[in-house]
Formats: C-alpha cells, sequence, structure tokens
C-alpha cells in the first residue's frame, strides 16, 4: 500500500481552481481501484490518500493530478506494508 500525501503549496483560492480535475482524477483511480481511501487533512492544508501499486507507478498518477501539475501542491509518497488491522480490513495487509 502506498500513501500519498498532498500538501497545498499555493493559497486556497489557487487550489480551488484546480477542484474539478483532481476530483476527475480521483475517480479515474478509484475507478480502476487504484485507489482506496482518501481525504482533506484538518485544517485543510492538503490531502491522504491511500493507494495500491508500486512506487513507481503510484508516482506517475500522483504526477497526472491537476493539484501537481498546475503546481498548486507537493506530494511525498510512503510505502507501507500493513500486518494487522480490522477483520473487515484485511485487504489492506500485504497479499490481501
Amino acid at each position: 500500500m502506498i500513501l500519498i500525501s498532498l500538501t497545498y503549496i499555493q493559497p486556497l483560492e489557487e487550489v480551488d481552481k484546480h477542484f474539478d480535475g483532481h476530483i476527475a482524477w480521483l475517480s479515474r483511480y478509484y475507478e480502476t481501484g487504484v485507489f482506496v481511501a482518501s481525504g482533506r487533512k484538518v485544517p485543510r492544508t492538503g490531502g491522504v490518500i491511500m493507494a495500491r501499486g508500486t512506487m513507481e507507478a503510484v508516482e506517475e498518477i500522483c504526477r497526472e493530478d491537476p493539484f501537481v501539475s498546475e503546481g498548486v501542491a507537493s506530494f511525498e509518497l510512503t510505502e507501507v506494508n500493513f500486518t494487522r488491522t480490522l477483520p473487515s480490513l484485511e485487504g489492506l495487509k500485504d497479499g490481501g
């Protein structure tokens, strides 16, 4: 599992100009099963996405995000090998 941490690097007024494109990008990768969960950071300084795939593939996907390609957000990737979950989240474990 790859954790994507998006951080806004421009004012929210600039970020919001690319919101619809960002939502379309999220939807595309939810439909393919790459994205598992996502949400805004609190306070609203960016967002976090859980993704399936390799670091290289997820990095390429992140570069397609309008927030990133338009220069209003940066991203950081962290690979996680979940070894313990609630039973309802077994699919998040390595090999799950």
